[in-house]
């Protein structure tokens, strides 16, 4: 007789890692490695504490952005107030295949 396993029903939930949910983990990691790409270039060009300086304030203030816009919601949408009208083409399709083919 095949045994029986209690299926894991949490799939329906964002996923998180760290306080970041769902596509803000993707953002947490962008800005680390915005941080260290661009850190690692200044520290090349200009000078090995300002790029240390710039690395930590670029990664510190990314994940603070990331964390701010995650407040917002998981699908935060900007919300339009208005009546808009959006013209159809459908007009044009009245003459459509009368032309004569060769």
């Amino acid at each position: 007789m095949a045994k029986r396993y209690a299926v894991y029903k949490g799939l329906q939930r964002p996923l998180i890692f760290k306080g970041f949910k769902g596509k803000f983990i993707y953002w947490g990691v962008g800005a680390l490695l915005l941080g260290l790409v661009a850190g690692s270039i200044i520290m090349a060009l200009v000078n090995m504490y300002v790029g240390a300086i710039a690395l930590i304030g670029l990664i510190v203030g990314g994940l603070f952005y990331t964390a701010g816009k995650q407040k917002g919601g998981l699908h935060d949408k900007t919300q339009a107030k208005g009546i808009y009208i959006h013209q159809t083409g459908l007009t044009n399709l009245k003459s459509y295949g009368t032309e004569e083919r060769i």
